[in-house]
């Protein structure tokens, strides 16, 4: 079985996942908290109203999955030093519960990404059929490079640059999801795969 990757929550209510726009309708103090963030850079306000190409919505309609072990994005960044917390909990969700949903990934292109404000170009959108997805076991090399560099900036940068998302429109049920340590590795190797 594969599975796909959210952080879970300092917050939650209920046992569904549900996008940020939808947090804004049924729980508004929940949504203050959690669009904080899109408002701690002078660009990343304009991700509220992007809209992502072939899914038809915006940026904030969909959920962000990663497709592989967050172990990975943590083993890279605790081997550079980068001061991370060691407890940050991940839903580890079976792909089967995105089924009902409308499913995409995000290929997140250094040589065509251009920054939170610039448009999504359509190429970097692609429908999947979340049956036939198979889970990443590697970190992309530009990622490896971007955390190397910024880290020797000594700058806050992102923790999931260049990796390709897992995008899902619609809502996700967790009930009986397993929560996992990021920083515990997987048990068993997954089958390698650089892309989706």
């Amino acid at each position: 079985m594969d599975y796909v990757y959210h952080m879970v929550p300092k917050e939650m209510k209920g046992e569904v996942l549900i996008s940020l726009n939808e947090i804004k309708l049924v729980h508004p103090e929940l949504y203050k908290n959690y669009s904080k963030k899109y408002f701690n850079h002078p660009e990343r306000e304009s991700l509220l109203l992007k809209r992502i190409p072939k899914l038809n919505c915006l940026w904030n309609d969909v959920i962000f999955l990663l497709p592989l072990h967050p172990y990975y994005v943590y083993e890279a960044l605790h081997s550079l030093g980068v001061n991370i917390k060691k407890d940050l909990m991940y839903y580890k969700i079976p792909t089967e519960r995105l089924m009902d949903n409308k499913n995409a990934v995000y290929f997140y292109n250094k040589q065509i990404y251009k920054g939170p404000a610039a448009d999504i170009p359509d190429e970097e959108i692609q429908i999947i059929d979340i049956i036939s997805f198979r889970e990443c076991s590697t970190l992309p090399s530009d990622t490896l490079a971007y955390f190397t560099e910024e880290h020797k900036k000594g700058v806050n940068f992102g923790m999931f640059a260049h990796i390709p998302h897992i995008l899902s429109l619609g809502n996700i049920n967790l009930k009986n999801v397993n929560k996992i340590n990021w920083s515990v590795a997987p048990k068993t190797l997954f089958n390698s795969h650089e892309r989706i």
